[in-house]
């Protein structure tokens, strides 16, 4: 038996993993601005507090336990692109140089989420197998 063959068996199990912990992580950076929890050590501005915090936090929720997970997803994908080319990218284009390599794998992350969607072990998979009865 091939590695293949063996890891691809559980290609669904371990993208719902994916979602749910890219959620959970992300949920954390909005905790930080919303909630100074964990503490972030930093002033961070109101707009990015009020703005960028539900954001993360929500959608991070969200996306984890796989609520409208194509709309939260492509909502945090943006965010994370803006924050990106704002933050980041006004310094140094190369993300390693700027520190904005975060940024861009959230970015990239939600937006395959969003086009793959929640996936089998989510509500939204709930939610559509009842409509189907």
């Amino acid at each position: 038996m091939s590695t293949k063959m063996f890891i691809s068996r559980y290609e669904i199990q371990a993208y719902s993993i994916l979602r749910f912990v890219i959620g959970f992580l992300f949920l954390w950076h909005g905790s930080q601005k919303l909630f100074n929890f964990p503490p972030a050590g930093q002033v961070i501005p109101p707009y990015i507090t009020f703005i960028a915090g539900p954001i993360e936090f929500f959608g991070g929720l969200l996306v984890m336990i796989g609520l409208w997970t194509h709309w939260v997803a492509i909502i945090c994908s943006g965010e994370m692109a803006y924050a990106y080319w704002t933050v980041h990218g006004t310094h140094v284009l190369l993300p390693f140089l700027n520190g904005g390599e975060l940024a861009i794998i959230y970015c990239f992350l939600f937006l395959f989420i969003s086009a793959r969607g929640s996936g089998a072990f989510s509500i939204d998979h709930f939610f559509e197998k009842r409509k189907q009865k």
